[in-house]
C-alpha cells in the first residue's frame, strides 16, 4: 500500500517535527508499506493547499503510537477497512463459568530477571469469548482442529433481540429479527444486551437469557454456518449444569427463585432437556460462539465479514478466540488471487 505523509515544514528544516515524521515513515515501511514523504514546499508546489490538508489527514489516519511503537488503527488504516473487536478481555480473574477452575497466569521470565517477558497460562478454553467444537458436548463428533477453516470466516449479520433475566430466545424472536435478512451460510450473532452485564457474577452466568430448542431449529432451517451471542452458553443457563441438568444443579438455590420469577413453575418442567441447542447445532455442523462482547453494539444491525480462527489444537474441545467484525466501507479491498511471483 502506498502512503503519502505530509510534513508541514520546508525541506531544509528536517530536524524536530520533521524528524519525528520521518521516523513514523520508517515504521510504516517496516509494516510493508511504500511511504512517500512530502515536505511543505513540495506540497505547495505540486499538490496545492487543499491536497496538503487532505494528505495530512490521511497520514494521521494510518498511524497510532502505542507505548512508543507505531501501528495502524482499527478504524483508520491503509487498507481502508474497519475492524471491530467483539471479544471480551482475557486474563487474570477474567469471569469464569461456575464449574471451571480459575485462570492462572505466571511470569516465567520478566524484564528485571531475563530481559524478556514469557508467561505460562493455565485455563479452560471455555473462558471469555470462545468457540465450541462439536466434540465439547457430543461424543464422536469433530474436534476443533478437524473443523475446516471456512467455518471460522465469512459474511453475516448482527441482530438485536433485547432480553432480560431468564427470558428465552425463541424461533419467533429470530424470525422477527432476521427472517428476511439472513442468508444461507451466514454467521449470525445475537445481541441481547447481556454483554453489558459481563463480570464475575451470578447474574451474568446464572440469570442470563438464552436460546431454547426452537431457536436451534431456526438456525438449522436457515442453514446458518455459525451462531454467536452475548450470553454465557449456547443454551439457556437453566438447561445447563447451572440448572437441574446433568452435572448440576450447581446453584440449587435458584430453583426457588425461578419458581417465584415464573409464577410458580418448576424449572425441571420448563427445562427438561440437557443442552438441547448445543446438540441441535453441533449435529448439524453449526458452531457456537459464546460470550460475545467488545464493540458489539457498534455493528448491531449491520452485515459484516467475521474472522475468528482458533488454535490448531489436536483433539481440542473449543478455543478462546479474537472475534473480529470487518467492514469495507468503499468495497475497494480485495483478497489476493494467489498469483505467483
Amino acid at each position: 500500500m502506498r502512503i503519502l505523509i505530509a510534513i508541514g515544514v520546508p525541506r531544509q528544516k528536517e530536524a524536530g517535527a520533521a524528524g519525528v515524521a520521518l521516523n513514523h515513515a520508517r515504521e510504516l515501511e517496516k509494516l510493508g508499506h511504500i511511504v512517500e514523504c512530502w515536505f511543505l514546499d513540495d506540497i505547495l508546489k505540486e499538490k496545492g493547499k487543499s491536497k496538503r490538508f487532505e494528505a495530512l489527514r490521511f497520514s494521521r489516519a494510518v498511524a497510532k503510537r502505542i507505548r512508543g511503537v507505531m501501528f495502524e488503527e482499527n478504524l483508520k488504516n491503509s487498507m481502508g477497512l474497519e475492524f471491530y473487536n467483539l471479544s471480551h478481555r482475557f486474563g487474570y480473574q477474567s469471569p469464569n463459568w461456575p464449574y471451571f477452575e480459575d485462570v492462572k497466569i505466571e511470569r516465567i521470565h520478566y524484564m528485571a530477571k531475563s530481559g524478556v517477558l514469557s508467561q505460562r497460562i493455565t485455563t479452560s478454553m471455555h473462558n471469555t469469548t470462545h468457540i465450541d467444537a462439536p466434540a465439547h458436548v457430543i461424543q464422536g463428533t469433530p474436534f476443533i482442529d478437524e473443523v475446516p477453516l471456512p467455518h471460522f470466516f465469512g459474511s453475516g449479520i448482527v441482530v438485536s433481540i433485547p432480553k432480560k433475566k431468564w427470558e428465552p430466545i425463541t424461533y419467533d424472536d429470530l424470525e422477527k429479527a432476521a427472517g428476511k435478512t439472513v442468508r444461507p451460510r451466514d454467521v449470525v450473532i445475537v445481541n441481547t444486551g447481556w454483554h453489558h452485564q459481563y463480570e464475575d457474577s451470578e447474574d451474568y452466568f446464572c440469570r442470563a437469557p438464552g436460546f431454547v430448542k426452537s431457536a436451534g431449529e431456526w438456525f438449522v432451517e436457515k442453514k446458518v454456518k455459525v451462531v454467536g451471542h452475548d450470553t454465557q452458553a449456547n443454551d439457556h443457563p437453566l438447561a445447563t449444569a447451572i440448572g437441574p441438568q446433568r452435572n448440576g444443579p450447581l446453584h440449587p438455590h435458584l430453583a426457588a427463585e425461578y419458581k417465584k420469577w415464573s409464577g410458580g413453575r418448576d424449572w425441571k418442567d420448563d427445562f427438561p432437556e440437557w443442552e438441547p441447542v448445543h446438540r441441535i447445532l453441533f449435529k448439524n455442523g453449526i458452531l457456537g460462539i459464546e460470550n460475545v462482547g467488545g464493540d458489539l453494539d457498534k455493528v448491531t444491525g449491520r452485515r459484516c465479514t467475521f474472522a475468528f480462527f482458533p488454535w490448531n489444537w489436536d483433539r481440542g474441545d473449543g478455543c478462546i478466540i479474537r472475534l473480529v467484525a470487518i467492514v469495507d466501507p468503499t468495497g475497494a479491498y480485495r483478497i489476493e488471487k494467489g498469483e505467483t511471483f
